[in-house]
């Protein structure tokens, strides 16, 4: 038995913020010095990193099970089902409701069960649960969907992974432009045809790399040190990110039994240009390949790093053909790969 992605939808906020948007922020180092470039050589030097332009934050209304609520809707229409049939429905995020102007998460009861309740469901055998598992956890809901079904525990499982970034982070602290809002949802069930899941990988490392992404006091030595932020050691994950991802994505194809040349996408968590580009140059050179032009589709530009929101919505953006030079045929190899806090990694090979 395989399982396969039925419907999917996004909810990408209207809220446009542009580089230029953070011209007038005072950026600090971590001692709280000055950080002695001025704010248009920081910002020319995080768009050569990031490939960041522009980003997405939640209107101030909403909160990340809202996102999550109105990206639900979405994909129970695509997938053209009674929201009753479903078995689960699984929340990836890692901050939970934090509403503007607070920095407190707000995760009782769970998002899980906030988006069912605006959906409406009744059915109380309709499970719903939080999971966090940094960045990854959109790709883990799928993998544990796929344990559901397969053991006969479910016929039909929502996956979110939703979250609201742009409220955890220190304005002080350059690394705040990375971070978006937004939410993706897909629905799965067991596939009938060729299609769907062929082998995944999923692991955690613990050790020294527990921390390099934490919550951390501002910069800003004259804020409350008892707030608390995402923070994040940018060049240490860099380079945990380029020795393990590649080679968790060999092991997954390798399980598949589909060919490296078969492989027609690799849709990879946005988190950096440069590093995700690194990923996948480093993936086929286990290979003793060259990347082909166009395998990486990417939506960072414009959207920022959303976290667990990243890969769904670019899926979901691809099949809607809104990713310039780039689409998902019928029989397509595509294989799913996230990074994160943890420090986690998975990835999954899956036929269209």
């Amino acid at each position: 038995m395989k399982i396969k992605i039925i419907g999917i939808g996004s909810y990408i906020p209207n809220l446009e913020i542009k580089n230029t948007d953070f011209d007038k922020h005072i950026f600090l180092n971590e001692d709280g010095t000055p950080f002695g470039y001025p704010n248009e050589v920081v910002i020319k030097k995080f768009k050569g990193i990031t490939g960041i332009e522009n980003r997405r934050y939640a209107e101030p209304q909403y909160t990340a099970s809202d996102l999550a609520f109105f990206a639900a809707e979405k994909a129970i229409a695509n997938a053209k089902i009674d929201a009753e049939t479903l078995d689960y429905i699984i929340f990836a995020h890692n901050f939970g409701d934090v509403k503007t102007g607070t920095h407190q998460t707000d995760i009782l009861p769970s998002l899980a069960t906030r988006v069912k309740n605006k959906l409406g469901i009744k059915n109380p055998k309709c499970v719903a649960y939080d999971i966090l598992f940094g960045c990854p956890g959109w790709i883990e809901g799928v993998l544990q969907a796929n344990a559901f079904i397969k053991s006969g525990m479910a016929k039909r499982v929502m996956v979110i992974g939703a979250e609201t970034l742009s409220r955890v982070v220190d304005d002080h602290d350059r690394d705040s432009m990375i971070y978006s809002d937004g939410a993706g949802v897909s629905i799965l069930e067991a596939s009938t045809d060729e299609s769907g899941l062929l082998s995944y990988e999923s692991a955690t490392y613990a050790n020294d790399e527990a921390n390099y992404l934490y919550f951390g006091k501002s910069y800003n030595p004259d804020l409350d040190p008892d707030i608390k932020y995402i923070k994040m050691y940018g060049r240490k994950i860099y380079e945990f990110a380029l020795s393990n991802v590649p080679c968790a994505m060999k092991s997954c194809l390798d399980q598949s039994g589909i060919a490296i040349d078969d492989v027609k996408k690799i849709l990879i968590h946005q988190a950096n240009e440069k590093m995700d580009e690194a990923i996948i140059e480093r993936f086929y050179k286990l290979y003793d390949k060259t990347a082909p032009k166009d395998i990486m589709p990417m939506s960072i530009h414009d959207l920022g790093n959303s976290s667990v929101a990243t890969v769904p919505t670019l899926y979901d953006l691809i099949l809607q053909g809104k990713i310039e030079n780039h689409e998902i045929k019928k029989g397509d190899v595509i294989i799913f790969a996230s990074v994160g806090a943890g420090m986690n990694i998975n990835a999954f090979v899956y036929r269209y």
